[in-house]
């Protein structure tokens, strides 16, 4: 990067900087009470940015972005340049802002300062914090450090010195980075805004056009003498697998992240697409895109065994119900919990009864199915045929129809709950309830799917369901992508998945409710339940 005429390094204000910083102490963990002591890449961060100084003797870099994979102790990094510049930068009256996408990110920071804080009695005795406020003031000079967010109302009129970005990518949209970053600090000598970021798979984001910017920088298509970038990570090509590219791309590995832990997340991601996406993206700091495929299909293949219902009469069984639309494919998958009863004479339970087992059931309309061939290309006529599916009367589904069917299941096997999405399906509910069925009410998003998703693709590679080799829902599964967030959390994307995937939907609702159900019942199915009325 090409800096202006005039531009040096001044020894004493970096030294001031990680002076200060190295008398802090760590707060999390094993390292919770000792001193702070910067790792060398952190210190040259901090020695560049408050030692490069312009003619006039003010700081020449006023924006910093620190882009380094998860575990990589930005937090207490940023929290210690947030106090740095709160009560030791010579600012009077400096206003310091600890920025994120909610207040409960915004406040992790806080927290981390204010337990630095906390720690130091020369700066517990200075400094003021509120903790139900988020705000620490520093009275000698008139400064203060207060948490902001995304959904403050208003951000306008404020005059900082300083600002603390944490996770530039969770940021909604670009507005309070704008507003944080343009005319904010104009009447100060030398304000810094701080951003921290780790990949993400957004590229239309504010987070991906200010990391452009560091790249572009860094590889010499662009010059802006106050704009300080570091980044930390592998490229697209790189050997995800390879422990090189991971120190490559963790700086601190040794230190706050172990090569144990690392390689732990790496076991865990191999063989797993979402989790090797994650792996990429959370670990290795690469951009990746919101959507992937999901299930290696072979394995899901291994999985079958030749059970029927005649097999799962009497048992407890969870359901999912995915109604669609009325045109559409309606899905109810009955999922059976291990079977706890143990062989009386080895005293061991076999290997499949220590499975989750799959019973799916498919609907779709009969006088529409010549056309939904030629469509989709799926020969529902020979699934019909083999039982895979059911077709009603009809150029729609009738929910009535696949009603009178759960009821009938229910006679069979003791469905303790129904999980499905009401949106548009509150009158079958209120019918089934009626029925004595207990239905769930279960949300599409990443808070409801993300951990059933996950658990359904562990016991999957564990080998620890099977189903009874349907080949709609084989379809269903293979066509299903899940989309991620920036946290990681996963749901089935019903947009981007090339084809239907109601079956894999219904699935994952009954897992969820089946793994928050409780054990085995004992006994009858009826000293659990009434008996149903039809």
């Amino acid at each position: 990067m090409k800096l202006p005429k005039g531009t040096r390094y001044v020894q004493e204000k970096a030294d001031n900087a990680v002076n200060f910083i190295n008398g802090l102490c760590h707060v999390h963990g094993e390292w919770a009470g000792k001193p702070f002591n910067l790792m060398k890449w952190q210190e040259k961060i901090v020695r560049d940015i408050f030692g490069t100084v312009k003619a006039d003797g003010n700081r020449q870099y006023n924006t910093a972005f620190i882009f380094t994979p998860k575990k990589n102790a930005k937090s207490e990094l940023a929290a210690a340049v947030a106090l740095y510049l709160l009560c030791a930068d010579g600012e009077y009256g400096a206003e310091i802002y600890g920025c994120a996408a909610d207040k409960n990110q915004a406040g992790i920071i806080f927290k981390t300062a204010s337990q630095m804080v906390r720690l130091k009695p020369a700066l517990a005795k200075r400094i003021k914090v509120n903790d139900a406020t988020k705000r620490l003031v520093y009275p000698m000079m008139n400064s203060f450090y207060q948490v902001m967010s995304a959904d403050v109302p208003s951000k306008h009129g404020i005059n900082a010195h300083g600002v603390i970005f944490d996770e530039l990518l969770a940021q909604p949209n670009r507005e309070l980075y704008d507003v944080m970053t343009k005319g904010a600090g104009d009447a100060r000598r030398q304000p810094l805004t701080f951003v921290l970021s780790t990949a993400g798979t957004d590229k239309r984001s504010i987070c991906y056009e200010v990391y452009q910017k560091a790249r572009d920088i860094l590889e010499g298509r662009r010059n802006d003498p106050t704009f300080y970038p570091v980044i930390y990570g592998a490229e697209q090509g790189d050997d995800w697998e390879s422990e090189e590219t991971w120190k490559r791309a963790n700086p601190s590995l040794g230190v706050s992240i172990t090569a144990d832990k690392l390689r732990q997340a790496y076991e865990s991601a191999k063989g797993n697409p979402i989790e090797e996406k994650l792996f990429r993206q959370l670990r290795l700091n690469i951009w990746s895109e919101d959507t992937a495929r999901w299930l290696p299909i072979e394995t899901w293949h291994e999985l079958a065994e030749g059970y029927d219902e005649y097999d799962l009469r009497g048992k407890a069984c969870y359901g999912g119900l995915d109604l669609s639309n009325t045109t559409d494919i309606t899905a109810f998958v009955l999922i059976f919990p291990p079977d706890k009863q143990r062989d009386v004479a080895s005293n061991t339970a076999s290997p499949q009864d220590n499975r989750y087992k799959i019973l799916p059931y498919f609907w779709i309309p009969e006088a529409n199915m010549e056309k939904r061939i030629k469509r989709d290309h799926v020969r529902y006529d020979a699934w019909q045929t083999n039982g895979y599916i059911m077709t009603t009367e009809g150029s729609v589904v009738h929910y009535e129809a696949v009603e009178n069917f759960i009821k009938d299941l229910g006679q069979r096997f003791e469905i303790r709950q129904i999980a499905m999405d009401r949106w548009n399906g509150t009158a079958t509910a209120q019918r089934l309830e009626r029925a004595g069925f207990t239905m769930i009410e279960f949300g599409q998003g990443f808070r409801s799917m993300t951990y059933p998703t996950k658990e359904l693709m562990r016991l999957i590679l564990d080998k620890k369901i099977s189903h009874n080799g349907n080949d709609a829902l084989n379809w269903m599964l293979e066509n299903m992508v899940v989309k991620t967030d920036e946290a990681g959390n996963v749901k089935p994307d019903k947009v981007k998945s090339a084809e239907k995937i109601d079956g894999a939907v219904a699935l994952i609702m009954a897992l969820d409710i089946a793994l928050k159900g409780g054990g085995e019942p004992t006994g009858s199915v009826y000293d659990h339940r009434d008996l149903l009325i039809i």
